[in-house]
């Protein structure tokens, strides 16, 4: 642990913003929108500084793909955050018995705190400050630990809050994996996790010591169905360019493909089309992404090299025929198809440019294929026929889905985000963010006409008769 990030400092920073927070209480809601504005607006204004960070941390990171994952996603957040906050801040009314009548009751919404968010590497900045925002919309204040991995956009990111927000208000914290783990380990009133599912295990033991309620949001290995009569060409093109999107170092990216076994060699080629199409070339093409470290391009490698080992069929996706320098980390994306059921390309969440492929004889069948794994994150699911799309729905549990598209789910801000059993739990994005770090405080008001005198002893016939009359002899 840094000399700079000790338990002892973290500690104390925890202890600063609880104090404010007891001190000053809850924000109103025009302090919360200026908070948000302050960050919408430094946000675009340093969108160029940030994209170089990024980059910087990943070798090669596409400055457009930053400009529409953490910038367009994080500021169309804070804007619908924005029109909406009000009406959600509101008191609820609540239904009351009439045997109650003419009590009321309503729900009144609460900020809980302090909140812990640890993030990722994958989009280093939009996983700090999308939670962020929903923290701020109900009334938080916020203590951050972004990834280790990437250190660069971490140091951004602490500079940039800094200038932002008192570190009462929003503190920063730097530092490596034993500091995470000391992170964890805090008394929060909330603690938000994106990360793996084995991460997301550690992260809720550690937080369940002082009864911390936690939001884990992990991943896993989210399926594409192609449908039996999907147009071939469009689900191909939306798949391989999901799965090639920051080289496929994202959670909801489509892990593997569900594909008819007749329609097998026309969704290769269509893959193979659509790659070109989109990436003519590859090796030093600025908008595709190099994986993050070392480490991570050998674990993809390591996949691949497997699958060819066990005779399965590996198709590179190279337009342009070109060499791969491994000092720059670009990986050249494959299909794979035929590989073992136990391989790791089939079991481990690939987070990196390579799509499995499985082929299936019937919907029942491929139903049953996802059915049999852990729950995925996200499920795709191409085709037009109304009563296959229904199956599917009905049929399957995964923590979103999207039909005739993949990822886009995640940036409609008036959807809940979050997966399920091995994906996480608890949801953020619009109203589940700003409900999930408040407290729903029920609150009942009796009416200086009612008094419930029949539920306080002694009771008589009279409460006799009532029972009998609402409940049955």
């Amino acid at each position: 642990m840094t000399e700079t990030e000790s338990s002892t400092d973290l500690e104390g920073t925890l202890a600063k913003l609880r104090a404010a927070f007891k001190k000053q209480g809850a924000p109103t809601h025009d302090q919360r929108i200026e908070q948000l504005t302050k960050l919408e607006r430094a946000l675009i204004a340093k969108k160029d500084e940030l994209a170089e960070a990024i980059a910087a941390d990943f070798g090669s990171r596409s400055k457009h793909e930053s400009f529409i994952a953490e910038v367009f996603t994080t500021v169309g957040y804070i804007r619908y955050v924005k029109d909406h906050l009000r009406e959600w801040m509101e008191p609820e009314s609540a239904e009351l018995s009439w045997l109650f009548a003419p009590s009321t009751a309503e729900i009144l919404y609460q900020p809980i705190g302090v909140v812990g968010v640890i993030a990722p590497w994958n989009y280093p900045s939009q996983l700090v400050l999308v939670p962020l925002v929903s923290a701020l919309a109900a009334g938080n204040r916020a203590m951050l630990k972004p990834s280790e991995v990437t250190p660069k956009t971490s140091a951004f990111l602490k500079t940039f809050l800094a200038a932002l927000f008192d570190e009462t208000q929003v503190a920063v914290v730097v530092g490596d994996v034993e500091v995470s783990k000391a992170f964890a380990s805090l008394p929060f009133d909330h603690l938000f996790f994106t990360g793996s599912t084995r991460v997301g295990k550690d992260i809720m033991r550690a937080a369940s010591a002082n009864l911390v309620p936690v939001t884990l949001e992990l991943g896993g290995k989210s399926p594409a169905i192609v449908g039996q009569g999907a147009n071939i060409k469009e689900a191909a093109d939306k798949i391989i360019t999901g799965k090639l999107f920051n080289a496929g170092q994202t959670c909801i990216a489509p892990d593997y493909a569900l594909v008819p076994k007749a329609a097998l060699e026309e969704f290769i080629e269509a893959v193979k089309a659509a790659t070109a199409k989109h990436y003519p070339s590859l090796a030093n093409n600025p908008d595709y992404t190099s994986i993050v470290n070392d480490p991570h391009f050998d674990r993809l490698t390591g996949y691949l090299d497997e699958a060819k080992n066990s005779e399965a069929r590996v198709i590179e996706l190279n337009p342009a025929n070109e060499k791969f320098e491994k000092e720059k980390r670009k990986f050249l994306p494959a299909i794979v198809v035929g590989a073992k059921e136990d391989s790791l390309v089939m079991t481990e969440e690939i987070f990196g440019p390579i799509l499995p492929i499985v082929t299936y004889d019937t919907l029942d069948a491929a139903i049953a294929y996802v059915n049999d794994r852990p729950r995925p994150l996200s499920l795709y699911y191409f085709g037009h026929r109304r009563s296959d799309i229904d199956r599917v729905l009905n049929e399957t549990i995964a923590g979103g889905v999207a039909i005739n598209e993949v990822m886009l789910q995640f940036v409609q801000d008036s959807l809940p985000f979050g997966g399920v059993g091995a994906s996480g739990f608890g949801n953020y994005h619009g109203r589940d963010g700003f409900v999930a770090l408040s407290k729903k405080k029920p609150v009942y008001y009796q009416s200086r006409f009612g008094g419930g005198a029949l539920l306080r002893p002694p009771y008589g016939k009279t409460f006799e008769t009532l029972f009998r009359f609402v409940v049955g002899k």
